[in-house]
């Protein structure tokens, strides 16, 4: 008798090790993965990054990439006015905003 409450005991055990183990893949599948993927994308498209390319700030200013350093960028936001801001606050290209339908320009 205390060895068939011992077996009930283990299986159940082990079906919680189950559940743990399916929670935590459905954090990473639908959690995890999709973050890092996205993550990838921005660190590739920064690095793609060249002289010309019109892109959008985490502050929401626009302008056209006129030097690009190691870790900064020279943006003209309009005639001659140029900013320096963090390569890292560069979100999108302004043909990733065009594809969307979100174009800013088309509010003016």
């Amino acid at each position: 008798m205390i060895l068939l409450q011992a077996g009930a005991a283990a299986g159940s055990g082990m079906s919680s090790i189950l559940m743990i183990v399916a929670l935590i893949a459905i954090f990473y599948f639908f959690m995890i993965r999709p973050q890092s993927q996205k993550q990838k994308k921005i660190n590739n498209f920064r690095a793609g990054l060249s002289k010309g390319d019109k892109v959008m700030t985490a502050g929401g200013i626009y302008g056209k990439i006129r030097e690009i350093k190691e870790k900064t960028v020279v943006l003209e936001i309009a005639d001659g006015v140029r900013i320096t801001i963090d390569k890292g606050s560069i979100y999108e290209s302004m043909q990733d905003v065009a594809d969307t339908g979100n174009d800013p320009q088309a509010n003016k």
